[in-house]
């Protein structure tokens, strides 16, 4: 069949899309450009921009009275919200106790009990502390016991300083005057420090520091450090001058609830220079190593 040029030339100039009937469409199992159609540089933009520039606060701002709610609600009545304010903010006073070390000590020679227990009233930043510890031969009256009373005022951001008086209950009757510094230092080791000036006029000092090391949630290890100084002689005590005694040991506690938890641990201790001599002129081994058992609590 014989078509004319003009047709010829008709049919040429259709572009392919209109003679193919499937250009529009998908054909089954063919792959496509998931991005056709996108704008790609659109995908760099922040889906948000935002304003530019933000709007600057009037000139008037801070320009009011300190407390214009006052003279809106009443200065009465804005005294008793502030005061609500502070109370929920934390000024207010709160009860903490803490046995830190009740426990029972197992030694070559004799077997001890020790207790270690600590307590405040008050707000963050002044408190009435009060401390205990002692230690005793089982089936026997303790040997040490202490009684500290103090007034506790905060100087910077996790550390208080200390002011008080001391009371020895067993051996000697002795009291003292207290000053010290408890608190948190860097790397959560906690510090207990104290100067003890007696009745008598004899100088003593005691440094306490022990950290938590969490091996679990609930499994957790402390080591801990206590040092004990004096200035002087004095021999009813059976202290001598420089270090008294040495405590080194750690305690591993398992918390049943935040708040009890019982452990076990080990310590060794040691009399040092004149106090060892006095301990062994008593008939004492001046080093000592002792397995522990104990529990662990606050409220």
């Amino acid at each position: 069949m014989r078509v004319a040029l003009p047709a010829l030339a008709l049919i040429a100039a259709v572009p392919l899309a209109a003679q193919d009937p499937h250009a529009d469409h998908t054909m089954p199992g063919a792959s496509q450009d998931q991005h056709a159609g996108h704008d790609m540089g659109a995908m760099d933009k922040p889906a948000s921009p935002g304003p530019t520039m933000e709007t600057p606060p009037p000139a008037a701002v801070g320009s009011g009275p300190p407390r214009a709610a006052d003279a809106i609600w009443g200065a009465e009545a804005m005294a008793d919200s502030r005061e609500d304010l502070r109370r929920t903010h934390g000024d207010f006073p709160v009860f903490w106790f803490q046995g830190d070390r009740l426990e029972a000590q197992v030694r070559e020679g004799e077997d001890v009990y020790l207790w270690d227990i600590q307590g405040y009233y008050g707000g963050p930043t002044e408190r009435l502390w009060f401390k205990s510890e002692g230690e005793g031969a089982f089936g026997s009256n303790p040997e040490d016991t202490e009684v500290q009373a103090l007034y506790a005022k905060a100087f910077a951001p996790f550390w208080d300083v200390q002011a008080g008086v001391r009371h020895d209950i067993a051996g000697p009757d002795t009291t003292h005057a207290v000053i010290g510094v408890q608190g948190l230092a860097p790397y959560l080791f906690e510090i207990d420090t104290a100067l003890f000036l007696s009745q008598r006029g004899d100088l003593t000092a005691r440094v306490e520091a022990e950290i938590d090391q969490r091996i679990t949630q609930r499994l957790i290890l402390q080591p801990r450090i206590e040092a004990n100084l004096a200035a002087q002689d004095i021999p009813e005590l059976g202290i001598g001058a420089g270090f008294d005694q040495i405590e080194i040991g750690a305690r591993l506690r398992y918390e049943i609830r935040r708040e009890f938890a019982p452990y076990i641990g080990v310590e060794q201790s040691w009399r040092t220079g004149r106090s060892a001599t006095l301990a062994r002129a008593r008939g004492e081994d001046p080093s000592a190593t002792s397995f522990l058992a104990g529990i662990r609590f606050w409220f």
